[in-house]
């Protein structure tokens, strides 16, 4: 595995293979890397003769008084964990390399970034539009594999993607969960011993939720209260919002048609979790 920091470097590797006919898959990271990120490398393996990742924690997507300056970066880990995976090369930026002084272009999904983790985070999906636009015009890969975990960022990704025109697939890999149910996330880290018990509460209310779903409930309402009524048994989560909507435009919905995303996110402890998952068609 090469490492690079500098853009320059990136296209100029990216371009050696191009010139070959080799097909690039990207999986864009901000580190603190476990199963989930190297599951998406190893599809991004499996559908492209080059992969490249990124270790980047965008500044731009963290408010104020979020965890930018204590979200984990184990680099050297990252490092070799990413290498054992299969990634060919390994782009480093600097927050300067990306946000320059005098940088003041954003990047807004109109809509889609306002919901859900939107509502919540006010700015973070503008910085994750931005980054991932300067992350694939300096690597321009074929394909670009995102985490179901993170369902709304992918959507948005996705639309933004067919919006501006850029010339890569998108594909979404399904969660990874821990054998209890927890889906993995970078932030489990924050978890002590007794919130990581309770931490199961998300998957286990959505695990309700899918039940009423394949026994036939389609009322939101009823969908939402059965994921409370399985969080009254674990006193330290605490609710941000539980949520029916619209798989692709993410419309709050009375009534599951469709394609549908249920998804929660809680405190729990100093982490703040989100979980989700798709229901219906495609």
């Amino acid at each position: 595995m090469v490492r690079v920091r500098a853009i320059a470097a990136v296209r100029r590797s990216v371009g050696r293979w191009r010139a070959r006919g080799e097909r690039i898959a990207f999986v864009p990271t901000m580190g603190a890397i476990h199963a989930g990120h190297l599951s998406l490398v190893r599809r991004a393996r499996a559908t492209a003769e080059r992969v490249v990742a990124s270790l980047f924690v965008n500044p731009l997507q963290f408010g104020p008084g979020e965890d930018f300056r204590s979200y984990p970066r184990p680099r050297r880990r990252d490092r070799e964990r990413l290498a054992a995976a299969g990634v060919d090369l390994l782009w480093e930026p600097a927050v300067t390399d990306l946000y320059p002084p005098g940088h003041c272009t954003r990047v807004r999904v109109v809509g889609l970034s306002d919901v859900l983790e939107g509502a919540s985070r006010p700015g973070h999906f503008e910085g994750v539009a931005t980054v991932v636009t300067a992350l694939l015009h300096v690597v321009s890969p074929d394909v670009l594999w995102l985490g179901q975990k993170d369902a709304q960022q992918a959507r948005l990704i996705e639309r933004m993607v067919v919006d501006l025109r850029l010339a890569v697939r998108v594909r979404r890999a399904p969660t990874v969960r821990e054998a209890d149910g927890l889906a993995l996330s970078s932030r489990n880290a924050y978890l002590s011993a007794d919130e990581r018990r309770q931490a199961v509460a998300l998957s286990r209310g959505l695990k309700a939720a899918s039940r009423l779903l394949h026994a036939g409930e389609r009322s939101a309402v009823r969908l939402r209260a059965a994921i409370r009524r399985t969080w009254r048994a674990y006193p330290k989560v605490r609710e941000d919002y539980v949520a029916v909507v619209d798989a692709s435009t993410l419309a709050p919905l009375a009534r599951v048609r469709g394609r549908a995303l249920v998804a929660v996110a809680a405190r729990v402890g100093p982490a703040r979790l989100i979980d989700n998952f798709e229901w219906g068609p495609r």
